[in-house]
Parts: structure tokens; sequence; C-alpha cells
């Protein structure tokens, strides 16, 4: 299969390209039934006769080339309506009748505040489309993306995310009207899953009630299944969380194909060099170093802690807290004993067959470097972060 993606340098044409070109050299092997033998790439500094080339040899088409924030309205039409003309003008010029995708916007819809030369520009180019697919036999695939977010999308342009996550990471303030207004937001990576969807012919169909979209097999358009409505204070808060992160340690709660796990990703994408790395507070002493390096709201935290040769930690017990030890570097002696009994459990470990041990509560607990030169490297998860107003943490050596 020859893939052909307009407007390959925007946003969604970067992930795209960078998506087929993973599966066409089988890196991304996700997908076996689907075989791409070559991506052709057009923006606006190729040659017409590059378009023609790449029409003429096409087994699929990806639309994206547009225009969003123009100089003069004129070149809305000339973007979203004259580059599609030319496109389908080019492929029935050599008869090739493959599948041709549409990006459009929900703005198409026109309604309330979309109604606007944006959005009247992408309804037309949705008409040349349907007209397309009625005189060729053509399949057509319209998409009308609402706002869109993740890495690579430029901040300053047409995407609030974007912005907001760009200002977050270079600490430069975010201004909101109002709270409570509600986006619908479609995420780069569900974005391009659907797209290689629609290339093995696994599309999803949807209508419109208004603004909203409501999926049909039997729909005029199509859509990705999975978006998000979310607010600008909820979107605000959560990048707050993310941009204190380097100073609490604590990273918020992303469940899995939750917004907040895709609003931290496209935050992660904006950070400066000076953001990437961060210094952590080392407790140290002569025995060695006790440093925590993450904290969950709900998981717990994890801890590294660097003892110095021979030297004994822990001698200490907790009601409800349990952690696990993890040696990964060096031999180590782990001893545990339940209150008010005299047998030690003893468990012997090193960092060349790296294993899990649980501290029980209710029994004491210590580690010991058993090296007389080397350092002892311990990975260390409690099950809750650590709360000086009740540390449930109680003195008392394991061995009497």
């Amino acid at each position: 299969m020859k893939i052909l993606v307009t407007g390959a340098k925007g946003f969604v044409g970067k992930n795209l390209v960078c998506a087929l070109n993973n599966l066409k050299d089988g890196k991304d092997r996700t997908r076996p039934e689907l075989k791409i033998d070559a991506v052709y790439e057009y923006d606006i500094e190729n040659t017409a006769a590059e378009l023609d080339e790449y029409c003429a040899q096409a087994d699929f088409v990806f639309n994206l080339a547009g225009v969003n924030r123009p100089e003069d309205s004129e070149e809305f039409k000339k973007g979203n309506f004259g580059f599609a003309s030319l496109l389908l003008d080019t492929l029935k010029k050599h008869g090739n009748k493959c599948p041709v995708m549409l990006s459009s916007s929900i703005q198409a819809t026109l309604i309330g505040r979309y109604d606007g030369e944006y959005g009247r520009s992408k309804k037309a180019g949705e008409d040349l489309f349907f007209d397309y697919a009625k005189e060729t036999g053509a399949k057509v695939l319209v998409y009308r993306f609402p706002n869109l977010f993740g890495k690579w999308c430029k901040p300053n342009y047409n995407s609030a995310v974007a912005t907001f996550c760009y200002n977050t990471a270079h600490d430069l303030p975010i201004t909101i009207n109002d709270r409570a207004t509600e986006l619908e937001l479609l995420y780069i990576d569900d974005l391009i899953f659907e797209m290689c969807d629609a290339l093995e012919g696994k599309e999803h169909r949807a209508e419109f009630d208004g603004v909203n979209t409501v999926l049909s097999e039997s729909g005029k358009y199509c859509a990705a299944p999975i978006t998000h409505k979310v607010t600008l204070g909820e979107i605000v808060d959560l990048l707050e969380t993310f941009g204190a992160q380097s100073k609490t340690l604590v990273v918020p709660e992303m469940p899995e194909n939750s917004f907040a796990k895709k609003l931290y990703s496209t935050y992660l994408s904006y950070l400066p060099k000076e953001k990437i790395a961060f210094p952590l507070k080392m407790n140290a002493d002569a025995r060695g170093s006790f440093t925590e390096l993450l904290k969950t709201e709900k998981c717990g935290q994890i801890s590294v802690n660097i003892s110095k040769p021979g030297i004994t930690k822990g001698e200490h017990w907790h009601n409800t807290k349990w952690e696990f030890f993890i040696v990964v570097s060096g031999r180590a002696l782990i001893e545990e004993r339940k209150i008010g009994t005299d047998e030690v459990l003893k468990f012997e470990v090193s960092g060349e067959k790296i294993e899990a041990v649980h501290m029980l509560p209710g029994y004491t607990h210590n580690i010991i470097n058993l090296s007389d030169t080397e350092d002892l490297v311990t990975v260390m998860w409690a099950n809750e972060a650590f709360n000086p107003a009740r540390p449930d943490t109680y003195f008392e050596k394991v061995e009497k």
C-alpha cells in the first residue's frame, strides 16, 4: 500500500507520518495485516509535479492540508477548499479511485460561534468530497475534528491546551475568562489510532446532533470514538499539579485512557532543557543516604536507600504501613521479627538476583549491608506516602 499524506508537516501530519513509517519499517508490529510500501509526504513547499506523481500512485490519501490562522480570510477558501479541489481533480485525472480522508472541523456545523469564514470553508470542502464520492464512486472519509491536543502541537496558535502546557512548562501565566467553559478534546494518539483503523477499513462512522458527535454505523461522517469533555478550570488545575511535581514529587492519579494521563504526556513534551532534570533531596549521614523519588496520590511512594559497608538500617516496625525492599546493587541481609515473639526471619539478597521482600505490618525489620567495601543500594516502595503527623513508625531492634 502506498499512502499520500497532505499537510504532512502540520501537527496531525507529523504524528501520522511517524506512525505510518513505524508500521512500514516494522517498528510497530501491532497491525500485521497492514502492509505499507511507501509514505508520500506532501506539504506547501512541494511541487505540483510531486502531487501529480503521488496522486497517480497512492492507494489511500489522508488530506490534512488546510489553513487555520490566515492573514486574509480569502486564504481560508484557498487553503481549505482550493487545495481539496486540486487534489481531487488530480486523482480524477489519473482515474485513481482510492479512498480519500478529509480532515474537517466541528466548526463546519456552522452552529453558534462556529458560523464563520473558517467553518464555511471547511463545510465547502466537505461538500466537495461528498460530491466527488457520488461522481466517482470513490470512498471518502470526512472527519470533523474537535479541539486537538498532544505532542508537537504549536502553542500560541489555535490550541488552548498547547498554549496552557507550554506556559506551565515555561513558568508563564495562564489567563482564562471562565473556568466553567467546557471543551471537547481529541488526543493525538487516539486520532492516529483511528486513522490507522481507517486504513484497514475499520473507520468509525458518525452523524451530528448539532455539534455533538453521535456514532452510527450508517453515518455520513467519520469520527474518532474517544474524546474528552473537560472544563478550562480542570485543565488549569491539573497543569498546576504537573508544574509542581519536581517540588512535591507527587505524580497525580492518571488512570488508563484518562484525560489526565494524556495531558501529562502533552505537558512533558513542552519542557525546556533546564527542567528535564531536577535535583532530589538526599537525606545523608555517615551511614549513607535515603532519598524519596516519587510519591503518588493513592499508591504510596518510591525511595532509594544507600547504605555504607557494614551498616544496619531500619530497626523499626509499622502497624499498617507495609513496604517492599528490592536490593539492586550489593549484598544484604534483611531480618524481620513479629512483635512479641523471638523468631527472626532472615533473607539474604543481592543485586545479582533481584528479589522483592515484603516488610510485614507488625514485624520489626532491618537491612544490613554484608559488604566490607561496597555500598548497598535498595529501592523501597511503601504503600503510603510518609505522613509526619502520623508516621506509624516505632523503634525496636530485630535482634533482642
